[in-house]
């Protein structure tokens, strides 16, 4: 499956900004890819929706995304197909009802889930949240995210099946893998 021929360009027009930028894994980098600007736009957000919609196998009972950034997809991916969802907390909250939760929502035991994200530097945040949702006897059966902005495949993410709608090349930066 690739998606929608116009979908590079126009993440890249709403959301590729250059300068000098720290990434969450501590590399430097020209390029950054702010997921803010193009979860915040419904037209962008909606046609995103659709194409991670395309990825979603079979079967599955459930969505879910990783706070903060992934849960506008989410949502629209959840209002698209009619899947319920959960967001998984980076840190467990600690005030409220929902006190030492670190997911958000009704999730049962052996569910099979599909978690979104938004853009993956090293896989740290996916697959901890992945395995968060693995500890609560979930089935990941998939991890898929906007942009797949890692110089190398593979890493922390081989431990779940994965895939990006696009690649930084597709932004017309960085290298083809």
């Amino acid at each position: 499956m690739s998606p929608a021929p116009d979908l590079a360009a126009r993440v890249r027009r709403a959301a590729l900004l250059e300068g000098d930028f720290v990434l969450s894994s501590g590399k430097r980098s020209p390029f950054y890819v702010d997921k803010y600007l193009f979860s915040t736009e419904p037209d962008l957000l909606r046609d995103i929706a659709a194409e991670l919609s395309e990825t979603l196998p079979g079967g599955i009972d459930r969505l879910a995304g990783v706070e903060l950034g992934a849960v506008p997809l989410v949502v629209a991916t959840a209002l698209r197909t009619g899947l319920p969802y959960v967001i998984v907390r980076k840190a467990a909250k600690e005030y409220g009802g929902s006190a030492g939760r670190a997911v958000e929502g009704v999730i049962e035991d052996g569910e099979k889930v599909v978690l979104l994200e938004d853009v993956v530097s090293t896989g740290t945040q996916a697959v901890r949240a992945a395995r968060e949702l693995v500890g609560l006897g979930v089935d990941v059966v998939k991890v898929v995210a906007v942009l797949d902005r890692r110089d190398e495949p593979g890493g922390k993410l081989e431990e779940f099946p994965f895939v990006s709608l696009l690649k930084m090349h597709e932004l017309g930066v960085g290298k083809r893998d």
